[in-house]
Parts: C-alpha cells; sequence; structure tokens
C-alpha cells in the first residue's frame, strides 16, 4: 500500500509540477500549478479593474457590520466567516513555509510572495463571490459551498453539466485527501515536534498529545460550523496578535538594519546572487510558498465563506480580500523581515545545518531567539495554536466535501475519521501520507482556475450591478439603522 501512494504521489507530482519551459531555460524551472495560478491571478486582477486596491476600503465597512440589511441570509455573521477562513490559513506557512523560502530564494523571494498574496486577494474575491452565488441550503441547515457548487451548477449553465460535475467531484475527493493529510496529520506532527521540545513529557508519551489534541479538536467541530466560527473568532485574532507585537519588538531592536532588509528584498527580487533558476527562480519560490500558505486560488476557503449572512455574494467576495492581504502581505512579510533582519539565513552562518534540512520553523524560532531568547517557547506554543485552528478549519472544508459526496447522514463517520488521524499522526510515521495529501492540496488549483475563468464575466457583470447600486445609493438605503 505504502509502495503504491509513492507510485501515485510520483505520478501526480510529474503532471502538477512539470515545467512549462520544458527545460529549455538553463537553470529555471516553472511547475505548471504555479504558472496557473499566476496567470488567474493577473488575468482576474486586470479583468475586475484592480478591485484588490479600489474595493479595499468598503470591504472593511463590510467586515465591521456597516451593511446589514433585512434580507441577508446564511448563518454566520461575514466576519466570523474571516476568521474560520483565515484560521485554516495562518500557521504553519507563515512560520516555516518563509523561513524556507527565503533560505532557497533568497530575500528576494519575499517581494513575490507580497505580489502572490496582492494577486491572490482577486482570487479569493472571484472564487468566494461564485461560492455564495451557487451555495446550497440543505434541509438539516447544512450549506454546502466551495468550488463544488460553482463547478457543478455553475458550468451546467454554460452548457457543460458533466464536466462540471466530473470536476466538482475530483474537487471533492482532493479536498477531502488534502484536509486529512495537509490540514490534519502534517500540523499535528509539526505541533508535536515544536511542543515536545519544550515539554518533554510528550516526547516520551506523543500519544498524550494526539489524545488531548483530537479532544480539543473533537469539542469544536462536533459542535458544527457556528460552534467553529465562535472558536476561531477568539483565536485568530489572539495568536495573530501575539506573533506581530513580537515581531515588531524584534524590528525595532533591529531597526538599524531594517532599511538594508529592505534593500535585499528588492535587489534579491529582480537580480538575486546565487539562486538557481535567478530571477525566475525566485519567482516560483515566492508564489509557491505564499499559495500554500494563503491558499488562495485552491478553491477550499470558499466554504468558510458560504455561510455567512449576506444579500448579496459580491459582498461576501469583498470581505476575502483581507484573508491574503492578513495572510500573506502582513504576517508572512513580517515572519521575512524578522528573519533577514536577524540574519539567520546566512549560508555560512551557525543555523546553516537548519536550512540544509529545510527546518523552517528551527530558523524562524531561532531569529526571534536573538533578540528574544525566551521567545521559542511563545513560539511552540503559537505553533500549536497555528496548528490547532488551522485542524478546526480543513476539518470543516473536509466535511463540506464529505457532505457532497455521501450525504448528511454519514458525516459523523467523516468527523470519526478525522479524529482518528490526529492521534495516528503521534504514534506512526505518516511521511508518505503527506506528501501524496500535499500533492492534493495543490491539485484543487487545476479544476477550481478552470472555473474562476469560465465563470469570471459572470461575475464581472455581478460586480459592475454592485458597484452601480452602491454608486446610487441604494446600498445604503438598505441597511438595518
Amino acid at each position: 500500500m505504502n509502495e503504491f501512494f509513492v507510485q501515485l504521489t510520483g505520478f501526480l507530482e510529474s503532471v502538477l509540477f512539470f515545467d512549462i519551459f520544458f527545460g529549455l531555460v538553463d537553470g529555471a524551472k516553472v511547475p505548471f500549478v504555479v504558472a496557473l495560478l499566476i496567470f488567474g491571478g493577473i488575468y482576474l486582477t486586470i479583468k475586475f479593474n484592480f478591485i484588490n486596491l479600489k474595493m479595499f476600503a468598503h470591504s472593511y465597512k463590510i467586515i465591521m457590520g456597516k451593511y446589514k440589511t433585512k434580507d441577508d441570509v446564511g448563518i454566520i455573521e461575514p466576519r466570523q466567516s474571516l476568521t474560520t477562513a483565515i484560521s485554516a490559513t495562518v500557521g504553519l506557512g507563515n512560520i516555516a513555509g518563509v523561513a524556507i523560502a527565503i533560505s532557497i530564494g533568497g530575500p528576494g523571494a519575499t517581494f513575490w510572495m507580497i505580489v502572490a498574496g496582492f494577486l491572490g486577494m482577486t482570487l479569493k474575491f472571484t472564487e468566494v463571490t461564485l461560492s455564495l452565488k451557487y451555495r446550497e441550503f440543505l434541509p438539516d441547515g447544512t450549506i454546502i459551498g466551495g468550488a463544488m457548487g460553482y463547478l457543478s451548477k455553475g458550468l451546467a449553465e454554460k452548457g457543460f453539466p458533466k464536466v462540471g460535475k466530473a470536476l466538482a467531484v475530483m474537487f471533492a475527493i482532493f479536498l477531502i485527501g488534502g484536509a486529512i493529510g495537509g490540514g490534519n496529520t502534517f500540523q499535528v506532527s509539526q505541533a508535536l515536534g515544536a511542543v515536545s521540545n519544550e515539554i518533554g513529557f510528550f516526547k516520551e508519551y506523543p500519544w498524550v498529545f494526539g489524545i488531548t489534541v483530537a479532544i480539543l479538536t473533537g469539542f469544536v467541530i462536533i459542535g458544527g460550523v457556528k460552534r467553529i466560527a465562535q472558536t476561531t473568532e477568539k483565536i485568530v485574532p489572539l495568536m495573530v496578535g501575539v506573533y506581530m507585537l513580537a515581531s515588531v519588538f524584534v524590528l525595532i531592536v533591529n531597526i538599524d538594519k531594517l532599511p538594508f532588509a529592505i534593500k535585499d528584498i528588492f535587489i534579491g527580487a529582480f537580480a538575486p546572487i546565487a539562486v538557481a533558476g535567478g530571477m525566475i527562480g525566485v519567482v516560483v519560490q515566492g508564489f509557491q510558498r505564499a499559495v500554500f500558505s494563503s491558499e488562495a486560488g485552491l478553491g477550499s476557503a470558499p466554504i468558510a465563506h458560504s455561510t455567512a449572512k449576506v444579500k448579496y455574494p459580491i459582498r461576501q467576495g469583498m470581505v476575502a480580500l483581507y484573508e491574503p492581504f492578513i495572510d500573506t502581505i502582513i504576517v508572512c512579510t513580517m515572519t521575512a523581515l524578522v528573519i533577514i533582519t536577524t540574519n539567520v539565513c546566512d549560508p555560512n552562518g551557525s543555523f546553516c545545518t537548519l536550512m540544509t534540512a529545510k527546518n523552517g520553523s528551527g530558523l524562524t524560532a531561532e531569529a526571534f531567539r536573538t533578540v528574544i531568547w525566551w521567545f521559542p517557547a511563545v513560539l511552540s506554543f503559537s505553533i500549536f495554536m497555528f496548528a490547532f485552528s488551522t485542524l478546526i478549519g480543513w476539518s470543516y472544508y473536509g466535511e463540506i466535501a464529505w457532505v457532497y459526496l455521501f450525504g448528511t447522514k454519514s458525516v459523523m463517520v467523516y468527523k470519526v475519521i478525522f479524529l482518528a488521524f490526529i492521534v495516528i499522526a503521534t504514534i506512526v510515521n505518516t511521511g508518505t501520507m503527506v506528501d501524496f495529501a500535499s500533492i492534493l492540496f495543490l491539485a484543487m488549483a487545476i479544476p477550481n482556475i478552470f472555473g474562476l475563468l469560465v465563470m469570471s464575466t459572470d461575475v464581472k457583470n455581478m460586480l459592475n450591478e454592485y458597484l452601480a447600486k452602491l454608486k446610487s445609493g441604494e446600498l445604503d438605503r438598505e441597511v438595518i439603522k
């Protein structure tokens, strides 16, 4: 069985990551899935006239609750949908992924992560808008949204019902695999490694950690999306706040190095030194890590947003703009600046072994340790909280995919399986499964980006209609006073 997964992973990797230049550009390799996400982000950003900039202020007003109407339909508030989605994205990608990107691609990878986050804002806007437009309300109150809905229904409207259904089923299968692997076992194993460094008991009895996390997760996810939203609404601001305060403190201490760090980022983005693939290699590293961090274009986050109480699908799409902004442009950039100003990614430095082993969490921890000697202990707790929030967010994504494939009656089976894998991740080597799940994670982008491009004109028409109502003052007249 293990050999089967290894071979299947190799096959999928060869499809997703084949070089679009076919090796013709010396030293440069652009994986197909990365190129697809870059193209989708640029195309949609231009088509929607840079909505990620133009509607930023209006989006904030929606998040703060200004545009509530009596016709809003959904389960939770737009802000809670946002924090639920952020809980699944803000995690180890912001801590470990950034360090790995810089250690491989140099400081310039930071610039391209920011660009990816900027383009990701438009991708999130598009996929969340479509998710709200095609969401389905089941009799038991469950709302099915996400790529499954707009791929099956949206493409059916375009005259391709069989293609849409096939892509939706494919996406749902990829999503369940990604949820159990990347959103579960990977997060648990990484959190265990970080926590056991500070609490030796868990090194001897890792299964205790697994059972504890499974109980905490079960308490949240068995309570449904409302409890998930209530939990993430409290956890996300706290964990991001602590991490950001520590980052700001490190940058203040190293304020004299900050201008040089910013200079290195810009120079490294366009004129990298000794990086495989040159500038193209740096671009790929930046975009690839940003995708793992924000999930923009993968079609997973729209599931969380689909439960939002809104009248207009476009409105929640605008709320989703903030997700890549917070996750990638703010949190990832702060991590990058901490790492660069503390110089822990010096290839000739004392942390060279961490770079060689691609121990991103370790590199980030050492960066903070250079200024705050005790912060790695806090960071270990932060990693646990990031992993926990990602667990509960992805548990919900996988649940909705399960409901789409098998119905609501068997949903408890999925939850039990999900919780069981939390414990399994602490007692057996799940490396092969995590590798397989990571491939499925990125594979979601293929059917999703295809759907976004095909239905982009529909989103454009909805956007124009919404903007016309906003300009005329109609939207303000609808607001509950």
